[in-house]
């Protein structure tokens, strides 16, 4: 799956994630599932990650439903999340996949490991035959 983001979304997830470290920063992603099979991401969600930890996050649930509410009034469609590896490379965890219940999101992670570097890459994590398995997506920054 190819999933697309602005460049100015894509901005706002990387300056959220820089203005949280040392905690992982985390959202969700809204847009719309193209003709194409491509995904287009209208609009990113910062939101509070409750457990203010480096390792792992849990989104504000009255965030979460406030996002949820928004996307609806929009015409948007749930696409996934997002979240910071702070001091990590740009792939999901074993917590990540553990927690990775949703086999139509798309999963954002953004590696903020070299600060002068920042990777973003796109996730499709799902189980088969009782494993996680996980998909790299083909991302675009556009």
């Amino acid at each position: 799956m190819i999933v697309k983001i602005s460049k100015s979304d894509y901005g706002k997830i990387l300056e959220y994630a820089l203005s949280q470290r040392p905690d992982e920063a985390c959202g969700l992603i809204a847009g719309e599932d193209k003709e194409d099979g491509s995904r287009e991401i209208k609009k990113v969600y910062l939101l509070t990650n409750i457990d203010h930890t480096n390792e792992h996050f849990s989104i504000d649930p009255k965030e979460q439903l406030g996002a949820i509410k928004d996307m609806r009034s929009n015409g948007l469609k749930p696409l996934g999340n997002w979240h910071s590896h702070p001091e990590s490379p740009s792939r999901p965890s074993e917590e990540d996949k553990r927690l990775a219940n949703d086999s139509k999101a798309s999963y954002l992670i953004l590696s903020l490991e070299d600060e002068n570097n920042p990777v973003l890459n796109a996730f499709h994590v799902e189980t088969v035959d009782g494993e996680k398995t996980v998909r790299k997506e083909e991302l675009i920054i556009s």
